[in-house]
């Protein structure tokens, strides 16, 4: 359980570096940018550290999707970014395949 609390910061991290390069105007914002670049060297050290438990395929999915909701509900309230229908089902399908593999297959450990 550990190794997946540490998969989560490693996502949070990389959300806030996300947000950050969006703050940083094209790096034309120093301190957006520190974080960014602080963030993602951050999410990708935890990010390393849980492929020693967990396949690399099924952290990036579960990175990937997780860091795909997250991000686009940072979008939507703090840049008042909205998502189409088609936006939200293909968001909706991730999760679901994300779940698919957590919960089915035995490729996780768990």
């Amino acid at each position: 359980m550990a190794v997946y609390s540490l998969l989560l910061v490693a996502i949070v991290l990389e959300v806030i570096g996300t947000t950050a390069l969006q703050l940083s105007q094209q790096f034309s914002r120093i301190g957006p940018s520190v974080v960014m670049v602080v963030c993602y060297a951050a999410a990708f050290y935890c990010l390393s550290l849980t492929l020693k438990v967990i396949p690399v395929g099924i952290a990036y999915a579960i990175w990937s999707a997780l860091g795909i909701v997250l991000i686009s509900l940072v979008g939507l309230v703090y840049f008042k970014q909205r998502l189409d229908l088609p936006a939200m089902l293909g968001l909706g399908l991730i999760i679901a395949g994300v779940l698919v593999v957590n919960l089915f297959s035995k490729s996780v450990s768990h």
